[in-house]
């Protein structure tokens, strides 16, 4: 991991593969950390040709916190339902700064663009407000927050807020573990030994949950960017899947209609997870997309 300084902000990022490789920034979404990208993930697209490029958002992983400023979630709502612009210490749109600034600070003109979850709405606002710096927009489980969406399932939604009894190693695992099942897919395997060593992994590279609360806040604090997409000019991709109850695919179906020539998949039984067998056939819907990009550039 190398640190850079971007954005006023100080970004803790990694590089894999080629150093000739084409450029594919992946952002991970809430609560996640560069590493939460795994090995096979990244593997498939290195051994692709791409130089792939994964950083810990600010107040997450290795990058800088900041430490005891806790949002008034109350104030966040009230605000945004009286159309006033919330105080929060930072919005979406600062986190898609970083991203764009961190492409800048590795000498790299322009990246392919790639997000998950929270990740995803982030790689919308690189692409709507750095377009010169986006190759393509691929979002994985994402939404434009409009609001008349369908909501999470309760279930979910307490799943993905809920905090562990402790803060010990083995109690933070198993609540994730537990947690996931909530939104988890309902055709595809999970690897449950395989997530709590990656949970384990996370745990002790950098356990900070009060890093969620501000991301939260940026969340809550963020307008929906529906009727932006519908001028974005860039090639996208738009994967989801119809058991996602923490992000419904209406979402995904909306995501894609919203922004112009948009490719949309909806994969039976995919929920909000990534389980190992499925990271293929992603592979095998991105790969071809990122390079047939490439090659109408040439």
């Amino acid at each position: 991991m190398t640190r850079f300084h971007v954005n006023g902000v100080e970004i803790d990022a990694d590089i894999t593969g080629p150093a000739d490789g084409i450029p594919l920034l992946m952002i991970h979404g809430f609560g996640q950390q560069s590493i939460s990208w795994s090995d096979d993930w990244t593997g498939g697209f290195t051994r692709a040709g791409f130089k792939v490029i994964t950083y810990d958002h600010r107040d997450t992983g290795l990058s800088q916190k900041w430490d005891g400023v806790l949002p008034d979630f109350a104030a966040i709502t009230r605000a945004m339902r009286e159309g006033r612009k919330p105080e929060v210490p930072y919005t979406l749109s600062d986190l898609a700064d970083d991203a764009a600034r961190l492409l800048d600070a590795l000498g790299i003109d322009s990246a392919h663009i790639l997000g998950a979850s929270m990740g995803g709405k982030i790689a919308q606002l690189v692409a709507l407000d750095h377009r010169a710096k986006v190759r393509s927009l691929t979002a994985i489980f994402s939404t434009t927050g409009d609001r008349d969406l369908p909501p999470s399932t309760r279930e979910a939604q307490v799943a993905l807020l809920s905090r562990p009894e402790g803060s010990d190693r083995a109690a933070v695992i198993a609540h994730v573990l537990s947690s996931r099942r909530a939104y988890a897919s309902t055709g595809f395997a999970s690897d449950e030994a395989k997530s709590a060593a990656h949970i384990g992994e996370c745990y002790d590279r950098m356990y900070y949950p009060e890093g969620s609360l501000r991301h939260w806040a940026a969340l809550l604090a963020s307008p929906p960017r529906g009727e932006r997409l519908k001028s974005l000019d860039v090639p996208a991709l738009v994967l989801h899947g119809s058991a996602d109850t923490l992000i419904p695919p209406e979402h995904g179906r909306r995501l894609a209609a919203r922004i112009p020539g948009a490719l949309y998949h909806e994969i039976p039984g995919w929920g909000h997870d990534m389980p190992p067998s499925l990271i293929p056939r992603l592979h095998d819907l991105i790969v071809p997309f990122l390079k047939d990009v490439e090659g109408a550039r040439k």
